[in-house]
């Protein structure tokens, strides 16, 4: 029953004003409900990351993908299909795009101000939020000015001022942990009864490492599962009859560990926990990635036995959990329920398509600011004594992918500080993304030198990677650079102009590893397929890796900065696992980038010739790229680069001389 009510509901539901005459077609709960019997349905919105409006800042332009102005469009409509509704924000809404950065760091927030996020949202009549752990990253002042303007309480169990009193609570909480709404509900034959419902907000205990130092001796967390059983007896003792928790956290195991970060699924096992609104994750559940996971029933859209729900990321989806309700006595209980994160646009082959348009009350809310943060996203935020290009990214080591491994070094040197992993030397692997291929003979990166703006780092960094950290030994990333080396065609000594590229290795997964130094002898063949398969056991490509001058100690342990699809096994790179993950930032790439140009203000990007190909004898290769790389030819390091007449489709061809 479930199941083909969780089908039903999954329709493209037709909506509209009554005052149109438009057609609601309303839930099944509501429209079947019977009279002791009600249909709530619970809507969230979660990891918006300031993005109101549906706009790229980073590529300056818009974007169908993404913004709260798109998902309030459907909110309307939604409330409509259901007789009875409350609607939540599970957090991360005020960090994640420039718009964040520019009214944290270049406007400020005077008290009174309402932070433009916070105005999108006074519009759509909130009932509670809570925190996400993006909500620290400008510090404790400034996040309690923004929420003092938010006409909707905020609610967090488990972030203490101090240490726990011996009943499990703490009463000096820098919020309150819970709230509990006196609401009536309709029933099936139109009638109104109360109802209490129980709102608890969690955020990942992981923010003290996060953001220490803006929390350190200021404040303290609790594991989540244990502040939940420490409260939720509370809600009860107070007369909550329906338990809803917003979990700033992922799905995760189903095994209990202390102050796990993604503690979702063991939370929703808490008794007196009747439902649960879930993020983090930047995922949509119910959805394919969630299936055959441990504790989770995908179809049915439980978790832990309880309805749950994970709206996506950005306003991509909205959450919805409906619950039917059974009047027991002077009680309610849930009957059934169905949960869905419907999105707001859909993929047609490479391409998006919207399926919604912007609600015009909320862009108006917000226009201003946004409006500011295109001022401040086409302004320089440092310079750059080179130029940043990427026309010869995957022949020569280059500027524009040196850039960030210098922006992922400096990030994971100082997150890893003071911890188990301090005395190890931190190594980063980054690949070209915009290198040509598909894209075809102007999909390159080119920011000349001088002012660097932050829409440049989209150029820079195509994708909304996360930052991570993995741990490897010597061994490890030799075979790193064998599997990355495997872009190359096997090159015959002695024989002119041989084709250098295989066009089916794509460039994102030619990692360049940034703190030790490596020669690339291309007589020998791949030792890995494009996908990571062992193709040649006994191949050894990388010839002279050396790291602090000394040949590289295959035992010797080193952090590698990278990004979450690598670190999560993304390119089958032998030996990279998630199991290898020792640090998994909350921060994007491209916000790390925008960090370290801020805070140095002036880059020197200029690549080091860490890596090159070993010399071979009267031997030649050609490749092709953007045209406009002709500027550059010349200042490549240690590779003799020259013209060699005109490519296909609009690329040009050139010989390196090895």
């Amino acid at each position: 029953m479930n199941r083909q009510l969780q089908s039903i509901s999954r329709r493209s539901f037709l909506a509209g004003s009554a005052a149109a005459g438009s057609l609601v077609l309303m839930h099944p709960f509501s429209a079947r409900a019977a009279g002791n019997q009600a249909h709530l349905r619970i809507m969230e919105t979660t990891d918006l990351h300031v993005h109101v409006f549906p706009y790229d800042y980073y590529a300056d332009k818009p974007n169908d993908t993404m913004g709260l102005a798109r998902t309030a469009s459907i909110i309307d409509a939604i409330r409509a299909e259901a007789t009875n509704s409350i609607l939540v924000d599970n957090g991360d809404f005020l960090q994640g795009n420039p718009m964040g950065d520019y009214i944290a760091y270049e406007r400020g927030m005077k008290d009174g101000d309402v932070h433009p996020v916070i105005k999108g949202m006074n519009t759509l009549g909130y009932d509670c939020a809570t925190l996400g752990n993006h909500e620290f990253n400008y510090g404790l002042d400034f996040m309690f000015k923004v929420l003092d303007g938010a006409n909707f309480p905020f609610v967090c169990a488990n972030l203490t001022k101090g240490q726990l009193a011996a009943s499990g609570r703490d009463d000096a909480l820098f919020l309150k942990p819970y709230v509990v709404l006196d609401r009536k509900v309709k029933d099936g034959d139109g009638n109104e009864h109360p109802i209490r419902i129980g709102l608890i907000g969690f955020v990942p205990p992981q923010i003290m490492n996060w953001d220490a130092k803006h929390l350190s001796g200021k404040a303290m967390t609790r594991d989540i599962v244990r502040a939940a059983e420490a409260w939720v007896p509370q809600m009860k003792e107070e007369g909550a009859e329906l338990i809803v928790a917003l979990s700033h956290s992922g799905i995760g195991p189903a095994q209990y560990e202390e102050n796990l970060e993604n503690a979702s699924l063991l939370l929703a096992g808490v008794d007196g926990i009747d439902a649960i609104v879930t993020g983090h994750s930047h995922l949509d559940f119910p959805g394919v990635k969630f299936d055959g996971m441990e504790g989770v029933d995908n179809a049915a859209g439980t978790i832990g036995g309880k309805p749950g729900v994970m709206g996506g990321f950005w306003g991509s989806h909205l959450g919805l959990i409906d619950l039917l309700l059974e009047r027991d006595g002077n009680a309610w209980k849930i009957v059934s329920s169905t949960s869905e994160a419907r999105p707001i646009f859909k993929r047609v082959e490479r391409a998006t398509e919207p399926l919604v348009e912007s609600k015009a009350e909320v862009e108006d809310a917000v226009r201003a600011d946004h409006e500011a943060t295109l001022k401040y996203v086409r302004t320089a935020v440092g310079k750059t004594s080179a130029p940043l290009y990427s026309y010869f990214a995957l022949v020569a080591d280059d500027p524009s992918v040196q850039i960030v491994s210098q922006a992922q070094t400096w990030y994971i040197t100082e997150m890893l500080k003071d911890g188990a992993y301090k005395d190890l030397p931190v190594l980063s692997a980054a690949a070209p993304f915009k290198a040509g291929g598909r894209g075809g003979p102007d999909y390159y990166t080119d920011v000349p030198a001088g002012d660097v703006a932050i829409k440049n780092v989209a150029d820079l960094y195509l994708y909304p990677n996360t930052v991570q950290a993995v741990l490897v030994t010597g061994a490890d990333v030799k075979e790193w650079l064998e599997m990355s080396a495997g872009i190359f065609n096997q090159i015959e000594p002695g024989k002119a102009d041989q084709v250098l590229l295989d066009p089916t290795f794509p460039s994102y997964n030619f990692d360049v590893i940034d703190g030790v130094t490596y020669a690339i002898d291309l007589s020998q063949p791949p030792k890995y397929t494009s996908k990571g398969e062992p193709l040649n056991a006994g191949a050894s490509r990388i010839t002279d890796l050396q790291y602090n001058g000394a040949p590289i100690d295959p035992a010797q342990k080193f952090v590698v900065a990278t990004n979450n699809y690598r670190g999560g096994g993304g390119g089958n790179f032998p030996g990279i696992s998630a199991d290898k993950v020792i640090f998994a930032a909350p921060d994007t790439n491209r916000d790390v980038i925008v960090r370290y140009i801020v805070e140095q203000g002036a880059i020197n990007p200029s690549a080091d010739a860490n890596w090159r190909f070993k010399p071979l004898e009267n031997t030649s290769v050609l490749f092709e790229t953007g045209p406009k790389g002709a500027a550059f030819a010349g200042e490549v390091k240690g590779v003799s680069i020259a013209p060699a007449g005109e490519g296909n489709e609009g690329f040009a061809l050139y010989r390196i001389t090895l």
